[in-house]
């Protein structure tokens, strides 16, 4: 009974993090916030979202036999260490090995490894820069 836009306007806008969170917002910051007051629809927005991204990674680790390293970047891999943490903790069968000061640190924007030594896979966080990849589009472009 809706129309295309009111299908496309549910999907992309009102499900998603929002509806996991029971409304609570899509911005991982406030989600993060509503864990901490002991929200429980944040919880499983959170944990749910986490658990999606760790499957999708192994996934690709299986597939390719192996990895060399885990990259996070763009605003929440770069931004939230709670999703970090929750991602790397599924992703321990394979080995992987973090240090939690250095993913704390991550979050203040520089370039960071943030697995341990003996991490079977190297874990990074790394900060994009989408302005300086779009000029160096459009120039090439132009050329």
């Amino acid at each position: 009974g809706c129309t295309v836009d009111e299908t496309l306007n549910t999907l992309n806008k009102k499900s998603g993090m929002l509806a996991l969170s029971g409304g609570l917002s899509s911005d991982f910051r406030d989600i993060e916030e509503g864990i901490a007051n002991g929200n429980e629809r944040a919880v499983l927005a959170m944990e749910t979202y986490c658990y999606h991204l760790a499957k999708y990674v192994g996934s690709y680790i299986t597939a390719l036999g192996g990895a060399d390293a885990i990259v996070f970047t763009a605003g929440v891999g770069e931004h939230r260490a709670g999703v970090r943490r929750r991602t790397l903790e599924y992703l321990r069968v394979f080995g992987v090995d973090y240090d939690e000061d250095l993913n704390q640190a991550a979050c203040e924007g520089d370039e960071m490894v943030i697995s341990m030594p003996d991490s079977t896979i190297k874990v990074a966080v790394v900060p994009t820069n989408e302005e300086l990849a779009i000029a160096r589009d459009t120039l090439a472009l132009v050329r």
